[in-house]
């Protein structure tokens, strides 16, 4: 017997927000993992306090914040206004927070680096990352530029000046404190002057200087060396720079294929540094194996393929430039995670999207799937699925 289902569409929009929750609920479960202990109940009175309780709060409003955005910027969308002056408003406010990260008595050096902003109010403590606001402010300020009706991307002074402008200062003020991310601006950043139409004769020059810059911001800061060269070869150096990546490597391969079992990894127990936030990863083919590592690679892959059929379904060309670098920024930054995780990238502090704890990338990644559905749901709907 046949049975034919007719007329079921699976919008672009909706399988987005249905990947991306599933991916919180994923890292929510590993956050509460990494945050076990030995000793004490995982709901203890003031779990909230704790950094399962944290992420707790933070997957929720990241859920509110997929939905809001998805549901009300289509109307910002639809503005030719509001598609030029709001993007450059937030990219001034990630300027100022960035800047803000060197003020002595507003950041916050942790572990040696100082990527945060904290303000303290009635006893409250707020803080969060400039770096992670950087992503998305960047992506809609250069898709404003490159992407304007009235924009000429061969321009070299009234487009791809300012565009390089833009990513030039973005890059180098994450770039002081923060090695990893500010690579995976200038590659998404690049990647969408180059897609938007930028002459190859005004690109090369640029990208010669920036590599330039890059080496620069890795010579003179001597522990990313140390990364760098540790790397070569992991195994010189066990007990300093080799350490985090030996870990890394132990806890994938205890895994096996189907992993310890949920909970039972022991890299966590202090064996693994930053098993909560960079290496979560790790914690995850221990307990799950590699069918979970290939279970969260197959979901981004499926959220990159999404976001670029929003890409080809968006109606304006800015919507299909902020959408390409909304999904470049949310598959490259998946990639570079897992290659340092499994060792195939030197080491460097760049989370996982949706799975590493964080206020911060949570929040900010939720934006991104939002901004995307958006997109999506101002396009054609995905075609009808049919079941035979």
């Amino acid at each position: 017997m046949t049975e034919r289902i007719q007329n079921s569409e699976f919008r672009i929009q909706n399988c987005l927000l249905v990947v991306a929750v599933a991916l919180l609920a994923l890292g929510t479960v590993m956050v509460a993992s990494t945050s076990a202990s030995l000793d004490r109940s995982l709901f203890d009175p003031g779990w909230l306090g704790t950094h399962f309780g944290r992420q707790v709060m933070f997957a929720g409003t990241g859920v509110l914040v997929m939905l809001l955005t998805s549901r009300f910027a289509p109307s910002f969308l639809r503005s030719t206004s509001a598609c030029i002056w709001i993007p450059r408003i937030v990219f001034a406010l990630a300027i100022v927070t960035l800047i803000a990260t060197m003020i002595p008595g507003i950041a916050s050096v942790q572990r040696g680096s100082g990527r945060w902003v904290r303000f303290a109010a009635s006893g409250l403590t707020f803080g969060f990352q400039p770096s992670e606001i950087a992503k998305p402010a960047l992506i809609l300020l250069l898709a404003s530029i490159l992407g304007n009706s009235k924009a000429w991307p061969h321009s070299f002074r009234r487009c791809f000046l300012p565009a390089c402008v833009a990513l030039g200062l973005c890059v180098l003020l994450v770039g002081k404190e923060d090695f990893g991310t500010s690579i995976l601006l200038a590659c998404v950043g690049g990647g969408l002057m180059i897609v938007a139409g930028c002459l190859w004769r005004h690109l090369l020059p640029v990208i010669v200087l920036g590599a330039t810059a890059m080496a620069a911001l890795l010579y003179f800061v001597p522990y990313r060396l140390e990364r760098l060269t540790a790397f070569q070869d992991v195994w010189s150096d066990p007990r300093g720079a080799g350490y985090q990546p030996i870990q890394s490597l132990t806890a994938i391969a205890s895994g096996g294929w189907f992993g310890t079992g949920l909970g039972t990894g022991v890299g966590k127990y202090g064996y693994l540094p930053e098993c909560r936030t960079d290496f979560v990863f790790a914690v995850l083919c221990e307990e799950m194996g590699a069918v979970g590592g290939f279970m969260v690679i197959a979901l981004f892959a499926v959220a990159v393929w999404l976001g670029y059929r929003a890409m080809l379904a968006a109606p304006t060309r800015f919507e299909r430039l902020t959408a390409f670098g909304l999904t470049a920024l949310l598959g490259l930054q998946a990639v570079m995670n897992i290659a340092v995780v499994t060792v195939v990238a030197p080491t460097t502090g760049i989370s996982l999207p949706f799975i590493s704890a964080g206020g911060s990338g949570t929040l900010t990644f939720s934006l991104v799937i939002g901004l995307l559905a958006a997109i999506a749901a101002r396009g054609e709907p995905a075609p009808t699925l049919r079941v035979s």
